[in-house]
């Protein structure tokens, strides 16, 4: 019996060291000669990318063995009693529409942008679950997504803020790369795509603060709070980001994941104010404040970069935090209340125009 079993464990570690060196979904690490001119920069260190400050998530054995039991752990309302419903989007309302800037929400960060007749895909997780494999992770809160890949219409960008599974999803971008003309990201991420089959010549790599024109658009890579990694031994060798997309009539501000820092001070000093803010709020712990904030904190992140309308992103799609499923828009919600903060919290698929108040005004998360 006991050769039996050791026979079982010897499979076991043999097919997860495989899975861990085989499977696509890790992606690929920049080169070294990339690594070098990385170096070049001041966030980068000990061949790794750095916080401003060198803020880092502070977290020992004993601190991640809790997270695990926690994220495992059954624990009522993290997760919806039924799916979220979410409303339906036909090819044909992407096709039919009066050139207004607007928005597609699919949940968790991932958007659909239509600024001057332009597509822009933002963070496009359509995947069912944010993780390698899906024994890894819990499966999305809707039965669906508004729009399938297929249906949607060709992709003139991508922006991708960082490599974590619930925001670069390998399958996603399998589907989309013969539909996508340019993808945009921080420095290092683009190795992923290029295991990936995304060609070279349809990747830019920004640096934080870095401009870059797209046509008659303005992408800007913006500092995050944040940290990067795929696999067990790739922490911070890629970059994470905000984002600020500009055009002649909208300014446009997508943070990421982020803890709360100097940072967004300095990008509302340098590029507000802004008519539009997506702004992370959701996926919070004690155990690792440092690289997400709590509701409270997005708020002020809001005033921050002096947002005229904000939207709280990064939550409503996947459980990857202990706290109940809807208590960060509710917190969000207070906060903002008490500082007078311009707040929208659309449902899942519902248009979303720029400047304008949604029709919508239930809370549908209740």
């Amino acid at each position: 019996m006991g050769i039996i079993i050791g026979i079982g464990i010897l499979i076991l570690v043999i097919g997860i060291i495989l899975f861990l060196y085989v499977s696509p979904q890790f992606g690929d690490s920049p080169t070294a000669i990339q690594e070098q001119k990385f170096a070049l920069t001041n966030h980068y260190k000990d061949g790794k990318f750095i916080n401003i400050g060198e803020v880092d998530m502070q977290m020992g054995i004993q601190d991640i063995g809790k997270s695990l039991i926690g994220y495992f752990r059954p624990t009522k309302g993290v997760t919806p009693e039924s799916p979220i419903s979410v409303e339906t989007i036909l090819p044909s309302d992407l096709m039919d529409y009066s050139g207004e800037t607007r928005l597609f929400w699919f949940g968790h960060s991932t958007f659909l942008l239509q600024i001057q007749s332009k597509n822009i895909l933002i963070d496009p997780m359509f995947g069912d679950v944010p993780a390698p494999h899906p024994m890894l992770g819990s499966k999305r809160f809707s039965n669906h997504l508004p729009i399938r890949i297929d249906d949607l219409p060709p992709i003139d960008a991508v922006l991708i803020s960082h490599d974590h599974y619930d925001h670069l999803d390998y399958k996603s971008i399998s589907k989309l790369k013969h539909k996508v003309k340019s993808f945009y990201t921080p420095l290092g991420v683009g190795a992923h795509l290029k295991s990936w089959g995304v060609s070279k010549d349809n990747i830019y790599e920004l640096d934080w603060w870095e401009e870059i024109m797209f046509t008659d658009l303005k992408f800007v890579c913006t500092p995050a709070q944040h940290f990067s990694g795929r696999g067990i031994s790739d922490k911070g060798k890629t970059l994470w980001s905000s984002w600020i997309i500009t055009s002649k009539n909208e300014n446009i501000f997508f943070s990421g994941d982020s803890g709360y820092g100097s940072h967004f001070k300095t990008i509302g000093e340098k590029y507000g104010p802004f008519d539009f803010a997506m702004i992370e709020c959701g996926q919070y712990n004690t155990l690792w404040h440092e690289i997400h904030m709590y509701p409270e904190e997005t708020a002020q992140a809001a005033i921050d970069v002096k947002a005229k309308q904000m939207m709280p992103i990064h939550w409503g799609a996947f459980k990857l935090a202990m706290h109940e499923w809807n208590e960060p828009v509710e917190r969000l919600l207070k906060a903002s209340e008490i500082q007078n903060i311009n707040v929208i919290v659309p449902k899942i698929g519902e248009e979303i125009k720029i400047g304008k108040t949604i029709t919508s005004t239930e809370a549908w998360w209740e």
